[in-house]
C-alpha cells in the first residue's frame, strides 16, 4: 500500500488526478490506524492501461466495481475488452464508409450536393 504522494510519484500522475480518480470511484483508499489513506499501487496502472486501450474514465468507472466484485475478474476484463474491440471494429467500418464518401465527393463539382 502507498500513500497518495508515493502513488503519485510512482505512477507519474498528480495528486489532484488521484483525488479525481477517487471522487469518480476509480480508486479507493484504505484507512490505516493513524488515519492516513493507503492506496494499492496497481490501481493507477490499470486505469492508465485501460485509457491507453481506448476506455474513457466513465467506462472505467462504470465497470471497475463489477470487475473487482466478479467471481472471475479476469473473465470480466476479457469480456470488456471483447466488447470494446467490437465497438472499435464497428467504428472503423463507419469511418471507412465515411472515407469512401468523402473521396467520392472530392471528384464532384459541388461536393456538398446532397444527391450523392
Amino acid at each position: 500500500m502507498m500513500r497518495i504522494g508515493e502513488l503519485a510519484q510512482a505512477s507519474a500522475v498528480s495528486r489532484d488526478t488521484l483525488r479525481f480518480y477517487e471522487q469518480r470511484g476509480l480508486i479507493a483508499a484504505q484507512r490505516s490506524a493513524n488515519g492516513y489513506r493507503d492506496y494499492p499501487p496497481e490501481l493507477v496502472q490499470y486505469i492508465k492501461t485501460a485509457q491507453r486501450l481506448g476506455f474513457t474514465l466513465g467506462e472505467i468507472g462504470n465497470s471497475v466495481a463489477a470487475i473487482w466484485q466478479s467471481p472471475d475478474p479476469d473473465s470480466a476484463v476479457t469480456q470488456r475488452l471483447q466488447d470494446k474491440l467490437k465497438l472499435i471494429e464497428a467504428r472503423m467500418t463507419e469511418l471507412g464508409a465515411l472515407r469512401d464518401e468523402l473521396q467520392q465527393r472530392l471528384g464532384q463539382q459541388c461536393p456538398l450536393n446532397p444527391r450523392l
